[in-house]
């Protein structure tokens, strides 16, 4: 009897339950670049499991960690009490984050990262007598999560439809130019004027309402969305003008995945806060993190009384000392291996080369890369106005390969462990399947 014969109490998150409950693709283990399924075949991750693995699955060193530090020091509250782990983890952290974002506040996912860092923003507004700068200013095609400040300042509109209302947010237009920037490679050159869409929205909404503005660095979830050359220099500029914080949500960026620790050192660019979480622990123990400016953290203290907590939000299991043990030990591995920097490397230009090259397929209208992401981007080829990106990853997945499906986009961000022959792989099969679906 296979173990998952009775799925049904396992509600599955973003996945068609019935769908797949009819057809279930499941994982029994995980080795390296690899997953394998319960039928005993090998499927290359291309995505590294959901953007997170980025040193490869089952490492030994970060396993070792976990059970060495379940065995000592399994939990303790973080509410009013502290352990080694966590103080050793937030120092190493902030050895690779670039200018003065010297402040580690810990939560336990991506969207729970970046909900603190909504609310340490509103907390720094409030604290320095500006509680009238309470708006926030999210992007079109954005994916912050999926807690309320999140969605409220995500551009997705499947994930905001149906639980309004939300925070008073307006939103940047996104970055995706095909017309312009199709089979671009790196950052596009066109549509750094897009940026100062943000001065119009300042203008409308009044500087002394607005509080913060959130971006990607990199679109993840809107389909590997690049930025154009100097857009996000121009964020910065404008928001320091008008006395606007710029948030980078590098949930997916950061960690060693365009070739530096951070988008922000990649792109030359220091925003007031860096939202983290996936590859900070290499996926294997939940754990996110808001990297603060220390002017930010030290105006929220400066200004709560003497003894009085100074910022009333945090969770449960904020610095889980297993999950900073897992943390820890993935440093080790990305920097004794130079992971953070290898996507910018020889394997970066290979991967370029590759994903250009099925440019050729006759329904490829976009192919777009930086570091180790990517993503392939179709016509509608069948003209029956249903987006193919299902069906392909479908495909993708029975020809050995995991890719992410957007609408008619395809999408990728191996481990940065991938090597050459593992790319060609990759390439194989989205050609295999291109030919089985047009």
């Amino acid at each position: 009897m296979k173990r998952y014969e009775n799925m049904d109490a396992f509600w599955m998150p973003f996945t068609p339950n019935r769908a797949f409950k009819a057809s279930p693709r499941i994982i029994e283990r995980t080795e390296g670049v690899f997953c394998y399924t319960d039928d005993g075949r090998e499927i290359l991750d291309a995505t590294a499991g959901l953007w997170c693995v980025n040193a490869g699955h089952v490492r030994p060193e970060i396993a070792e960690a976990i059970g060495r530090q379940a065995l000592e020091l399994d939990y303790t509250s973080p509410f009013g009490f502290g352990h080694d782990i966590g103080f050793e983890f937030a120092e190493r952290l902030i050895q690779h984050t670039p200018g003065d974002l010297n402040r580690v506040f810990f939560a336990n996912s991506g969207s729970e990262a970046v909900e603190s860092a909504l609310k340490i923003a509103l907390a720094y507004q409030a604290s320095r007598g500006k509680s009238g700068k309470y708006k926030l200013i999210g992007r079109e095609m954005a994916y912050h999560g999926v807690n309320f400040g999140g969605i409220s300042v995500g551009g997705l509109t499947p994930n905001r439809k149906g639980f309004g209302p939300l925070l008073p947010v307006d939103h940047l237009p996104h970055t995706l130019d095909l017309e312009r920037n199709a089979f671009s490679r790196g950052l596009p050159e066109h549509g750094l004027e897009k940026a100062d869409a943000l001065e119009a929205l300042i203008r409308f909404h009044d500087a002394a309402t607005i509080a913060a503005v959130i971006v990607e660095p990199v679109s993840g979830a809107g389909g590997v969305i690049l930025p154009p050359a100097g857009y996000l220099k121009r964020l910065r500029e404008i928001c320091d003008r008008h006395d606007i914080l710029l948030i980078f949500d590098e949930v997916i960026t950061g960690w060693g995945r365009l070739g530096s620790p951070f988008a922000a050192v990649e792109f030359d660019v220091v925003p007031d806060m860096i939202v983290s979480a996936k590859g900070i622990t290499n996926g294997i123990v939940p754990l996110g993190a808001v990297f603060v400016a220390d002017p930010i953290h030290d105006c929220i203290l400066d200004n709560a009384p003497e003894g009085a907590v100074e910022f009333y939000h945090g969770y449960t299991y904020s610095a889980n000392p297993v999950a900073c043990a897992a943390g820890l030990a993935t440093l080790d591995i990305y920097e004794g291996e130079s992971l953070l920097t290898r996507a910018g490397g020889d394997i970066g230009r290979y991967w370029e080369d590759a994903l250009h090259s099925l440019r050729d397929i006759e329904q490829v209208v976009d192919v777009r890369n930086y570091g180790l992401i990517g993503a392939v981007q179709f016509s509608d080829a069948a003209g029956s106005g249903k987006p193919v990106g299902g069906a392909f990853q479908a495909g993708c997945y029975n020809n050995g390969v995991m890719i992410r499906a957007m609408g008619n986009i395809i999408a990728f961000s191996p481990p940065l462990t991938i090597e050459k022959a593992h790319i060609d792989r990759l390439v194989g099969a989205i050609r295999m399947t291109a030919s089985e679906l047009f």
